[in-house]
């Protein structure tokens, strides 16, 4: 079943363009739009299934109908589940099987358009580079890069302490607002500090879509999880994020609506 921005893609870039496409959207059903995720899920209604496109948005609908399918499927059933496991273990579950569908897809692409052994190799080697979908929905892509961090710092002995990433941290009360720049800090704050700060958190990944930190762009930290977000991925602006005393994330918003 194929919706928004299907196409075949031939190449390996396109493969993984595609890959990265598809992730994209599941990802985002299961961290920023998880709460409307949730409610479609309806365990009364039949087998469901969770599709990613290559245009980066998603979708809970039936399997497709034609036999054999266009496209290999995702896991049915994934609505059945919902309410019998603790959300987090649900989700989690759902993240494990969409690796596996984003996985059988590009492969699928690569044994009907040929792909040679290099090939292949190397398509995987890019798909491999990027944190899985249940490394982002449960967290573990992030202890993973402090650990990743910490050892990096062990072994070059610095005793320089690591700062968050260049990206507007929500004010405390007690705390002075300053000019926020494109990166998020105070302006004053913000010279000399580009090099240092991509280095020493380029590994940091998006909690929305799971891509890595970058200088240029703006990021929000949730005051609840912990996870930075990239602005554009939450719609949080740096003027409106100025008037945020404590922000918390789209995931942790739903979670305290329902309780």
């Amino acid at each position: 079943m194929e919706g928004p921005g299907a196409y075949n893609p031939r190449t390996v870039e396109e493969v993984f363009r595609d890959f990265k496409g598809r992730r994209a959207g599941m990802i985002k059903a299961l961290t920023t739009d998880v709460e409307e995720f949730f409610q479609q899920c309806d365990p009364e209604k039949e087998n469901l299934c969770l599709y990613g496109f290559p245009s980066e948005q998603w979708e809970v609908n039936l399997p497709a109908e034609e036999v054999p399918p266009e496209l290999p499927e995702p896991a049915l059933g994934i609505n059945f589940a919902r309410d019998g496991m603790q959300e987090k273990d649900w989700l989690s579950l759902v993240a494990v099987h969409s690796d596996a569908w984003l996985l059988a897809v590009a492969f699928y692409f690569g044994a009907r358009f040929g792909f040679e052994k290099n090939d292949r190799k190397r398509l995987f080697s890019m798909i491999n580079d990027l944190p899985t979908i249940y490394e982002v929905v449960s967290g573990t892509a992030k202890k993973q890069v402090k650990e990743k961090t910490s050892v990096s710092n062990h072994s070059s002995n610095k005793s320089k302490p690591i700062s968050k990433p260049r990206a507007f941290e929500p004010p405390r009360a007690s705390e002075p607002q300053g000019k926020i720049s494109k990166g998020g800090l105070p302006k004053e704050d913000n010279e000399g500090f580009d090099d240092e700060d991509e280095e020493e958190h380029g590994d940091t990944l998006c909690g929305a879509c799971g891509e890595n930190y970058a200088s240029d762009e703006f990021w929000i930290c949730c005051d609840i999880c912990e996870k930075w977000f990239h602005g554009k991925c939450v719609k949080i602006t740096p003027a409106r994020a100025e008037h945020i005393k404590q922000y918390k994330c789209p995931s942790c918003s739903n979670k305290r609506a329902r309780q």
